[in-house]
């Protein structure tokens, strides 16, 4: 998320999405879901979290909030839950060192996964023994990050950004903060991870890449980058770790939303 309030616009978004692609002999998964859902169907969301998760959906001062929260755990618990073959209230998900939830080590499984969401909007990235992140905003053409990337982006990044035509500086700054953030996520770093140590690319219709890592982060080689458009006026990014078995060149194909770039 943007170290800014009020910056997220949604648009319509359809009920339910779903998308996946594979790497090697293991998937990796992209789910886009909307979580504009009724009343009714948030109670029955309700259920199925734990009891730490509704007590934090209560502290929400606002409904709205506190319906997404939901709505954004319960898709997540099912999710997990069909793929480890369980009810989704007997999900166990525990928060790392940084605060990046995993699945508890009782259910003997290697697979892990990233959230991310924006406003109704909601982007679950699963995958089988590599680390994955995920990000996803609201593409708003008024708005001015210059201010943002002179402080969080490196001076490469800054330059290329500043290179852009002035209608074109919108999307390029979302590009950049949506592949830094979803980087940062899977590092599992949290806000430890300066967003300095670290390079990509941004210039809207140009492939998405990790173009310099600090090798105290494991360097370029170890991490692929993929940008995508979970729904029309939203910039998506998900980054996970390279394994020796995956394909050399692949793309993400979202039903009824566009391909993404790699």
């Amino acid at each position: 998320m943007l170290p800014t309030t009020n910056l997220s616009r949604t648009g319509a978004v359809p009920s339910t999405q779903f998308a996946g692609f594979a790497l090697g002999e293991e998937p990796v998964e992209l789910v886009v879901r909307s979580l504009d859902i009724g009343e009714s169907a948030v109670q029955r969301a309700a259920e199925c979290l734990s009891p730490g998760e509704r007590a934090r959906a209560d502290r929400f001062a606002f409904q709205r909030d506190r319906k997404r929260f939901v709505a954004a755990r319960a898709g997540l618990r099912g999710l997990l839950a069909s793929r480890l073959g369980c009810l989704p209230e007997a999900v166990e998900i525990v928060t790392g060192m940084h605060g990046k939830p995993a699945l508890s080590g009782r259910h003997g499984s290697d697979l892990r996964f990233n959230v991310s969401h924006c406003g109704d909007l909601a982007v679950y990235a699963l995958a089988h023994g590599r680390e994955v992140g995920v990000d996803v905003e609201a593409l708003r053409e008024d708005f001015d990050g210059d201010e943002i990337a002179a402080r969080c982006f490196t001076a490469a990044e800054y330059s290329e950004l500043r290179a852009l035509p002035q209608a074109m500086r919108p999307l390029g700054f979302f590009n950049g903060w949506t592949r830094k953030e979803a980087f940062v996520k899977a590092l599992a770093q949290g806000l430890d991870c300066p967003l300095t140590l670290f390079q990509v690319s941004l210039a809207p219709g140009r492939p998405a890449h990790l173009l310099q890592v600090d090798p105290a982060l494991g360097g370029a080689d170890r991490w692929r980058l993929l940008a995508f458009e979970p729904a029309p006026g939203h910039v998506g990014a998900v980054v996970f770790e390279s394994l020796p078995q995956d394909i050399p060149s692949f793309g993400i194909t979202l039903r009824g939303g566009s391909r993404g770039h790699h």
